[in-house]
């Protein structure tokens, strides 16, 4: 072997070594790139005064589902992640339905077959107001079954958990989309 392919060579086995530690930073970088927490600011649907936070964090045991939302009638409210992140209807329907890509019948968050959407009902007091955190085993932030770009709807009624496919809870009385939020 003469001094050029001897050059060429090592040059080779470089280039190799180094792009195969690029790749591996770039995964890293890709790993690093999971969406560790998103929010959904909620806003009222027409003639209503329904307004909150929801923010979503994932935890080693799920994702963290933790809100606060005010303007409500006392008692107990379906609160669902739906399809679209589309709140542009005066009444909120653009969101469309329940989320769903699994295909399951409706049901309560503990609920072994449910949509990836069902988050049961949220409970205001005599003010109005209505606070949620629990850890959901279902949802993603990443992946096939994420909630980024989705909507959320509040409604006027409590979710019976049995009505299929919505659980019977009323109108819709605010809207959000579901975003990345800042760690």
């Amino acid at each position: 072997m003469n001094a050029v392919s001897k050059s060429f060579l090592l040059m080779a086995v470089l280039l190799v070594t180094a792009l195969n530690g690029f790749g591996q930073n770039m995964h890293k970088m890709a790993m690093k790139s999971e969406v560790q927490k998103a929010v959904c600011i909620l806003y009222p649907t027409a003639g209503n005064n329904v307004s909150g936070v929801i923010t979503f964090t994932q935890t080693p045991d799920g994702i963290l589902v933790s809100g606060d939302v005010k303007g409500l009638t006392p008692g107990k409210h379906g609160f669902h992640i739906h399809e679209c992140g589309d709140c542009t209807a005066a009444d909120g329907t653009s969101a469309g339905g329940h989320f769903n890509p699994t295909h399951m019948p409706h049901g309560a968050p503990t609920d072994a077959k449910r949509h990836v959407g069902d988050m049961g009902n949220i409970v205001a007091d005599a003010s109005g107001k209505a606070h949620v955190e629990y850890v959901d085993k279902v949802i993603q932030l990443n992946g096939p079954l994420s909630i980024l770009g989705r909507g959320i709807i509040v409604h006027q009624g409590a979710d019976d958990f049995v009505t299929q496919p919505t659980g019977n809870a009323g109108s819709r009385v605010a809207c959000g989309v579901i975003g990345v939020a800042k760690k």
